[in-house]
């Protein structure tokens, strides 16, 4: 097998990778990027490489394409398949067609599944293959979901995804496959760490490339897929009609007390990106605890309206191009700015703040435990008797809470804290924070945890 030149751009907090592929003379392929296109650059600035292709594998709901961006400010040719009606200059490809990249090629495959006009792309080196792009098609153990373009296509996505992951099948054994969704991402429900496969691996260990006939795999396919944000139902389109370009960074401008003040009375949400501790200690009332991690910008997209201003609250050492990046590229275009000085600042103009307890399973009475974990996580090992509503449905779901003390647990009390947040906001009080999760929890009760729903 010819080796290739790639460099996997990984983004932990969405569980998606990009690739880099050097070209070998001084240009470079890039697929499936985000609008956070910091450390693509930093990797083709390192590398010495221009880039001079853009390939998106499908129209993406878990970010915003940087295709556009890097046509417009890198001169890259945009490759997409062409029946995604994307509204912006880019080369169309249908199943077969090829794109010399001078030297290596890149081939179109039809994958539907994922999305309807999902193509997957050979790379190869002349006449060998020497990788697949696979997208949200065949990935390490699974495939991804079929349920995000609308309700009544699901069931025949997932069977459209079963012929496309044989027709993968067919590739040589022993060629890579490159997938952009995977472990972390909302569109898998993959848990494996490895990011990049090959067709044999695939072929010997995916239960889904195994599955017995088309309704067991769509079956098996279908009863895999858990929630998901909703800004995942917007994105296709945003990336369809493309994203306005930028001329800089996302930044968060400085916003004085009483300029936040007023935009909190018209209606502004408030986040509140600091630790979990700081944020416990002390907080402006009404503010979303939202802590700054890889995957901040999947709550904000889950908790926090996107048709309403946002505030952001954040430490000195947190960096603010980090908060706005990872806005951005889940369409968050309506962050105003942030509190100038922060809580400091806040609290230095005379206005009042709260506390939201934080404590470790030594503390804990026997108030009621809302386990506000994915369903899966819950499913795997919880405290008996534990309230089960995930974060991201919460908002929705506060009055199905009983009235009384609530300790609240994840795993390691950073969703925890954005639950009590919420609840906060809604008027519950009578909230503490687990620090950590239920295996802590057990080790200090000595008691078993429960599985299942």
């Amino acid at each position: 097998m010819t080796a290739v030149d790639l460099h996997p751009i990984v983004d932990e907090g969405l569980g998606n990778s990009a690739y880099l592929v050097d070209l070998g003379d001084g240009r470079a392929l890039a697929v499936d990027v985000s609008l956070d296109l910091r450390e693509v650059r930093r990797t083709a600035e390192r590398l010495g490489l221009t880039i001079a292709y853009a390939a998106d594998t499908h129209l993406h709901a878990d970010f915003v394409t940087g295709a556009c961006q890097l046509s417009a400010t890198d001169g890259a040719r945009v490759l997409a398949s062409v029946t995604g009606d994307r509204t912006y200059d880019h080369t169309g490809l249908r199943d077969g067609d090829e794109v010399d990249l001078g030297g290596l090629r890149l081939r179109a495959l039809a994958t539907p599944g994922h999305t309807h006009e999902h193509l997957s792309f050979v790379l190869s080196d002349g006449e060998t293959p020497v990788g697949v792009f696979t997208g949200g098609s065949l990935m390490v153990g699974t495939a991804a979901r079929t349920d995000l373009v609308s309700d009544d296509q699901t069931e025949a996505l997932a069977r459209a995804q079963y012929r496309s992951l044989r027709r993968l099948a067919t590739l040589s054994d022993d060629l890579p496959v490159w997938p952009t969704h995977g472990a972390g991402s909302f569109c898998s429900s993959s848990s494996d760490a490895d990011r990049t496969t090959t067709i044999g691996r695939e072929k010997a260990t995916n239960a889904l490339l195994r599955s017995e006939d088309e309704d067991a795999f769509a079956s098996a396919l279908l009863d895999s897929m858990g929630t998901y944000p909703p800004y995942f139902r917007r994105l296709a389109e945003v990336n369809r009609r493309g994203p306005g370009v930028r001329d800089s960074d996302p930044a968060l401008p400085s916003l004085e007390v009483e300029r936040v003040r007023t935009l909190l009375d018209a209606g502004a949400s408030l986040v509140d990106a600091r630790p979990k501790e700081a944020f416990g200690d002390q907080h402006i009332p009404t503010a979303l605890a939202i802590p700054l991690r890889p995957t901040f910008a999947s709550w904000l997209g889950w908790i926090v309206p996107p048709d309403r201003p946002v505030v952001i609250v954040r430490n000195p050492d947190q960096d603010p191009t980090e908060v706005a990046s990872q806005a951005a590229k889940i369409g968050y275009d309506n962050l105003v700015g942030e509190l100038a000085g922060g809580i400091v600042a806040w609290t230095g103009a005379g206005f009042p703040t709260e506390r939201t307890r934080l404590e470790g399973p030594e503390q804990l009475a026997n108030d009621r435990v809302l386990d506000v974990r994915q369903a899966d996580e819950f499913s795997d090992g919880h405290v008996p008797g534990a309230i089960h509503i995930e974060l991201g449905e919460l908002p929705s779901r506060v009055d199905d809470l009983p009235h009384e003390p609530l300790v609240v647990m994840c795993n390691h009390g950073e969703r925890s804290m954005s639950a009590a947040s919420l609840l906060e906001a809604a008027g519950r009080h009578d909230v503490t924070v687990l620090t950590g999760g239920p295996d802590e929890w057990a080790e200090h009760t000595g008691s078993e945890l429960q599985t299942g729903t």
